[in-house]
């Protein structure tokens, strides 16, 4: 029995702040920061799925590792990491992963995530995973587009600042493209007024405020 509750109270640990604190209800600020790269998987002239790498904050990153360097080696490898990975995971399964692709207006599903791990480099712990899709989508698709947020605004998710977005076997002509919907912009600018500008810092294509992200939106040049 004892052994029984030091393994569950690992995983808890290990889940840290990014799903338990979810319970709690929204408030006006995050509480936990994660910087969003991502790889759009190209195959055969289509996209197959996305491709994460989500690097948390310093404060998550002290909790979560908590008692995981399992050899006292002051290290954090990827086989000390894997249960906590694995917890992670699955919690993150209720909440679709964060992350939203749409082809237009209609979704598109992901099969669950394959090839994740930890990685503990600098002081800060970094989920990778992949997200397949169920169904390959064309490259040259028009309306191709996916975010990575939390809609109550709990967790926030920034795009790194230095190559955000990278296209691994794209067509030529393939680009990206990160900003607010034209259609989610106006209506976020409009809310934002009626409460006398409170709800936004800054520019509001930024994405602050309100839980808005930033939408990545792909095109290719047709041939």
């Amino acid at each position: 029995m004892t052994l029984a509750l030091r393994t569950v109270g690992r995983q808890l640990a290990a889940l840290g702040m990014l799903l338990a604190l979810l319970a709690v209800p929204a408030q006006a600020h995050p509480h936990v920061w994660v910087t969003v790269e991502t790889t759009v998987l190209y195959q055969s002239g289509s996209i197959n799925g996305l491709q994460h790498k989500w690097t948390f904050d310093d404060m998550y990153t002290a909790m979560a590792i908590q008692g995981l360097d399992t050899n006292g080696d002051g290290q954090y490898s990827r086989e000390e990491l894997e249960e906590l990975a694995q917890v992670n995971i699955d919690g993150l399964k209720e909440f679709g992963y964060f992350t939203a692709a749409k082809l237009g207006k209609a979704a598109i599903k992901a099969k669950p995530p394959i090839d994740y791990y930890l990685e503990y480099k600098d002081g800060l712990l970094s989920l990778h995973f992949t997200l397949p899709f169920e169904q390959p989508v064309l490259a040259d698709a028009p309306d191709f587009n996916f975010a990575v947020f939390d809609e109550s605004f709990f967790i926030a998710f920034d795009f790194e600042k230095n190559e955000p977005v990278k296209l691994a076997g794209a067509p030529e002509g393939c680009a990206a493209n990160i900003g607010i919907p034209e259609n989610e912009l106006a209506d976020l600018q409009a809310l934002n007024q009626s409460f006398g500008g409170q709800l936004t810092t800054g520019d509001a294509n930024q994405g602050m405020g309100l839980g808005y992200a930033r939408t990545v939106t792909l095109g290719c040049k047709k041939s």
